[in-house]
C-alpha cells in the first residue's frame, strides 16, 4: 500500500483520483447529486468535530462561534462541504485540494455564501512551512497512493498539542458489501469505481500511521446508515465508515 523509498518531490495525490473527482466538481453542492452521501452524513461529522474540539480546546459547544481564534487546515477539501460550516463555527479555515476545478467551485460557493475560507490548489506537501491548530482530512486517505507519506506531511502542518481529525472506510467484508456493492452498484449513491476496497484502511493501521507521525489517537467513532429513517447516525461500530481524533505530542 505504500512506497518504501518515496520521492520527496512526488505529489501525494493520485492523478487518476484527482481526475475522477474533478470531473464531478460542479456537483459538489448539489444535495441530490453524486456527492449526496457526503451531504447526508455531514451533520454527523460536524457534530463529532464540534464535540471533540470543544472538549479538547475547552470551548463552549453551544457558542455560535466556539472556535474563534483557532486555525484549521482542511486537506482534500473538495468543494468545501466541511470548510464552510467549520468557518462558520469560528475557525480560520484554509482548504487545500489537488483538483483546481474543485477549488474553483469551493471559492465561488464561499463567495456567494459570504463565508471567509482561504482555498488553495495543492496537497499537504505544500504547507510544510505552516502550522495549524487543527488538521482535518475526511474521506481522503483511501484515495491517495501513499497514505503513510500523506499522514506524515499532514501531521507536519500540525502544531504540538494540535488535533488531527480523519475519516475513512474500514477494510472489512461488510464495508465491501455496503460501501461498494451497495452504495455504488445497488443504491447508486456513488459512481461505479469511486472506491477501491484494497485501499480501505483498518483503524489499527490509521492509528499506527498517526503514531509514527507523533499523533496519539484519542477517539474512534463509526457512522451507520439507518434505512428506516433515511439518515446517518454516530455509533461505536467501526465496521464500515469511521471517524477519529488524535492529538500531536
Amino acid at each position: 500500500m505504500t512506497s518504501s523509498t518515496p520521492d520527496p518531490r512526488a505529489r501525494t495525490a493520485s492523478p487518476e483520483e484527482v481526475a475522477r473527482f474533478t470531473a464531478m466538481a460542479e456537483e459538489w453542492w448539489d444535495p441530490t447529486g453524486k456527492f449526496k452521501p457526503l451531504h447526508r452524513f455531514n451533520p454527523v461529522r460536524l457534530a463529532f468535530i464540534r464535540r471533540e474540539m470543544a472538549a479538547h480546546f475547552g470551548r463552549d459547544p453551544q457558542d455560535p462561534k466556539p472556535f474563534a481564534g483557532l486555525t484549521l487546515l482542511d486537506v482534500g477539501c473538495g468543494g468545501g462541504l466541511l470548510s464552510e460550516p467549520l468557518a462558520r463555527m469560528g475557525f480560520s479555515v484554509t482548504g487545500i485540494d489537488a483538483g483546481d476545478k474543485n477549488i474553483a467551485v469551493a471559492r465561488i460557493h464561499a463567495q456567494k455564501s459570504g463565508v471567509a475560507v482561504e482555498y488553495r490548489v495543492g496537497g499537504p506537501e505544500d504547507v510544510a512551512a505552516e502550522s495549524f491548530d487543527v488538521v482535518l482530512s475526511m474521506e481522503v486517505i483511501e484515495h491517495v497512493p501513499d497514505p503513510v507519506r500523506f499522514i506524515g506531511l499532514a501531521a507536519g502542518a500540525l502544531r504540538p498539542g494540535g488535533v488531527f481529525l480523519g475519516a475513512t472506510l474500514n477494510r472489512t467484508a461488510k464495508s465491501w458489501l455496503m460501501a461498494i456493492v451497495g452504495a455504488e452498484y445497488v443504491l447508486r449513491w456513488l459512481p461505479k469505481g469511486t472506491h477501491d476496497w484494497k485501499k480501505f484502511v483498518k483503524p489499527s493501521e490509521f492509528a499506527g500511521w498517526l503514531r509514527a507521525a507523533g499523533i496519539d489517537t484519542k477517539a474512534f467513532r463509526g457512522m451507520e446508515f439507518q434505512p428506516l429513517t433515511d439518515e446517518w447516525r454516530e455509533t461505536m461500530n467501526l465496521d464500515v465508515n469511521y471517524m477519529l481524533m488524535g492529538v500531536k505530542s
